[in-house]
């Protein structure tokens, strides 16, 4: 139960990208939060929600508990207005970012769960600090088999989000390429779309927050990203940090533009492949990269993110639709999003 009249309550888990990039919203925002770890203590308390995935947010004085990280995200702009807002004040970057947070969200996360459970190394420490913050009533051998159970279950899970070892050469290249693009722009100053941090920032937060504590990617990011690994910490409180957006008419830095570029690449030709294959009544999809085949099971959620990206276009008028659907075009994703 929330006991508190003026603090939110996050019940989430350490391993969880979308239950980092929800405290680090809030963190900077400065948003009064309790942060509670789900344990069987009080699992038997979230398990009527619906559907039962961390984060779960409660407002200050209620009990009912709300899911999605990205609605939240929403729901805390429209409670709390221009209060170390998120979202760009010009429509169009607004729209850029929203963007970008769904690739990290639907897409990226494929690195995260790739590398978490692909790798020995990983499998072994991961399952175990996930036991740790998950069970810690547990201890010896029932830790270990907490920490082999849930191994156990993630790993039968990769199929189906696609982590196979026929997708491994386009998901590793995502992860490379984030992180090279990333480096060449972020600070403890410098953000995607100015020098405060935006919704985007924070997606592709939560998915590196993870792969920076996993040993194969933290290797990775350390010897090629460093001040992106830099940057990873310092925005998990960036509670301390102010900054301006860029104007309408300002260039958009090149790693945004990059990135663009790589969901006009890859995300969004994975957004249409489900969604062609989900309107035919098909299980699985496949698509093909520069870098490699890919393939997977169909999921209707991933429909609606390519719905909802684009009624947000279609949305936009005057100059910042002009400017917008310009950049689109030159990344690769207007045709996909004006279909």
């Amino acid at each position: 139960m929330n006991d508190s009249t003026d603090r939110y309550r996050i019940t989430g888990t350490l391993g969880s990208p979308y239950s980092m990039k929800l405290r680090a919203i809030m963190r900077y925002r400065h948003l009064p939060l309790s942060f509670i770890m789900r344990t069987p203590r009080n699992r038997a308390e979230t398990a009527h929600v619906k559907p039962n995935l961390v984060p779960m947010l409660q407002y200050p004085g209620e009990t009912e508990y709300r899911v999605d990280s990205t609605p939240l995200a929403y729901a805390l702009e429209a409670r709390h207005p221009g209060q170390r807002s998120i979202i760009p004040d010009d429509p169009g970057m607004a729209f850029l970012s929203h963007l970008l947070e769904d690739m990290a969200d639907e897409w990226l996360t494929k690195a995260m769960f790739h590398y978490r459970w692909f790798y020995d190394a990983d499998i072994d420490y991961a399952s175990h600090w996930i036991a740790d913050d998950g069970f810690p009533d547990e201890r010896g051998e029932a830790r270990d088999a907490a920490a082999k159970s849930f191994a156990d279950r993630q790993i039968g899970r990769m199929p189906i989000v696609g982590c196979t070892p026929e997708n491994r050469a386009v998901i590793e290249d995502t992860f490379h390429s984030v992180l090279a693009l990333l480096e060449s722009r972020v600070s403890v100053y410098d953000f995607l779309f100015g020098s405060r941090p935006a919704l985007a920032d924070f997606g592709i937060f939560g998915q590196l927050k993870t792969l920076a504590t996993d040993p194969t990617p933290m290797a990775i990011m350390r010897a090629k990203a460093m001040k992106t690994e830099s940057w990873v910490r310092q925005l998990d409180d960036a509670s301390g940090i102010d900054g301006d957006w860029l104007n309408s008419d300002d260039d958009l830095p090149d790693a945004t533009l990059g990135l663009l570029a790589l969901a006009g690449e890859y995300y969004l030709p994975f957004l249409l492949a489900n969604a062609a294959a989900v309107e035919k009544g098909e299980a699985t999809f496949a698509v093909t990269y520069d870098k490699g085949p890919y393939s997977q099971g169909t999921f209707s959620y991933q429909v609606k993110c390519l719905g909802d990206l684009r009624q947000r276009l279609a949305d936009l008028s005057g100059d910042a639709a002009e400017r917008t659907r310009a950049i689109l075009q030159t990344a690769g994703c207007l045709e996909a999003l004006e279909q």
